[in-house]
């Protein structure tokens, strides 16, 4: 297993080790220690969630309060997607950028997500399935979206997705800079200082 940091601090691409025969395939497409080992600290597994999508949608750009927040691993086990990690914390030196990984059942790579980070994706197939391991459970009171519209962070997506198709909520979420402005987003301090506090938790 390979796990490589993006562009976008504390957001890292997973890479597994995928061993073939003539019956099939065989992967570890999540291992505690090795994740421990690249960020500092376990995930806490507290839920795990699946979409399903067909090609052209988008999901996001959604982050949660921090703390707790909500840290995400996320991989595809049916079809394709390009998989999003957007900085929103308020401070951080690539505030507002973007990194991206493709997520399919060819490499079968994982993103994971740090908390306070946003996350979105887009469907490049029909019934892509996404599948997440989350670091707390939903609650709808600390979770909020960013438009992924939004041309100041101007995501990119691909030619083969095809026309973006977007939930109600998500095409009505604020800009990155209206969300800024309403005090939403996660501030640069707070959520190194929280990602500090997990260090010091596991090392002790």
């Amino acid at each position: 297993m390979q796990i490589r940091e993006l562009s976008i601090p504390d957001s890292y691409e997973v890479t597994p080790v995928q061993r073939a025969d003539d019956r099939g395939v065989f992967l570890e497409w999540y291992r505690f220690d090795h994740l421990e080992n690249a960020v500092g600290h376990p995930l806490s597994l507290r839920q795990a969630n699946t979409s399903v999508s067909q090609r052209g949608v988008v999901r996001g750009i959604h982050f949660a309060d921090v703390p707790p927040g909500q840290a995400k691993y996320v991989t595809v086990t049916h079809g394709a997607v390009l998989d999003y990690v957007v900085d929103i914390r308020v401070g951080s030196p690539t505030f507002g950028q973007w990194d991206s990984v493709l997520l399919d059942t060819v490499d079968r790579r994982a993103i994971y997500i740090s908390e306070g980070l946003g996350h979105a994706f887009v469907a490049l197939t029909d019934d892509a399935t996404v599948s997440y391991l989350v670091s707390d459970v939903y609650n709808p009171s600390h979770e909020h979206g960013i438009n992924p519209l939004d041309p100041d962070i101007a995501l990119i997506f691909p030619p083969e997705a095809g026309e973006a198709l977007l939930s109600p909520k998500d095409l009505e979420a604020p800009s990155l800079r209206e969300a800024e402005r309403s005090g939403l987003l996660p501030l640069w301090k707070d959520a190194r200082d929280f990602y500090s506090s997990l260090d010091r938790t596991a090392k002790a």
